[in-house]
């Protein structure tokens, strides 16, 4: 999973304006990186430009996710991933800096402002946290923790069944287990055991 572009832009009546944008280009060739940059910043201008107001979006340009939101303040923004980056977990990523760069960037600079004139070094830091969607987003490590147990009970459960005597033994040893569940197990173990394959 990987993050390769954050962006805000702004909205305007006569065309998108970049705010301010961070890149993380190193899965790219160094000379391509610069050809790189400028298609990220284009296809963000144009898929906002493309947005209603007010509404999100996510487009797939071959193996690449642009998730776009515009709010209803025409400020937009742009999160490029991989396909395998959670699209919750980027427009998640995309209220967080939206929202902190409405607080820290007065709203009457945002039709005139440049990338270099705003400044927002909060991009940066968030482009690097959510590389790992895990760590940065509650949900997703929580569903990660779920995901690992399951993984860990599935194990217990094939481990406890590879020892198919052993099972057979505590079963019939079993306090918990009726005399007709105790048969039907009995029953079901003779009944498959027929049919193995080997």
């Amino acid at each position: 999973m990987k993050v390769f572009n954050l962006s805000v832009l702004y909205k305007g009546a006569p065309k998108v304006v970049l705010l301010k944008g961070a890149y993380d280009l190193t899965s790219f060739g160094y000379f391509q990186r610069g050809s790189v940059e400028e298609f990220m910043r284009f296809t963000g201008q144009i898929i906002v430009e493309r947005t209603q107001i007010g509404m999100r979006a996510t487009v797939k340009e071959q193996e690449y996710n642009c998730h776009v939101y515009v709010r209803n303040d025409s400020l937009a923004g742009v999160v490029i991933t991989d396909h395998e980056y959670p699209p919750r977990v980027a427009f998640t990523l995309i209220n967080k800096f939206l929202d902190q760069f409405a607080t820290e960037v007065s709203c009457s600079v945002w039709p005139t402002a440049t990338e270099s004139s705003v400044e927002f070094k909060a991009l940066e830091k968030l482009l690097a946290d959510y590389q790992t969607p895990e760590k940065a987003d509650a949900m997703t490590r929580l569903q990660s923790d779920l995901d690992e147990t399951k993984i860990i009970m599935h194990s217990t459960i094939d481990s406890m069944l590879q020892r198919g005597e052993k099972l057979d033994d505590l079963v019939a040893k079993s306090d918990a287990l009726s005399t007709q569940s105790k048969t039907f197990y009995k029953t079901a173990r003779k009944a498959n055991s027929c049919c193995v394959i080997l």
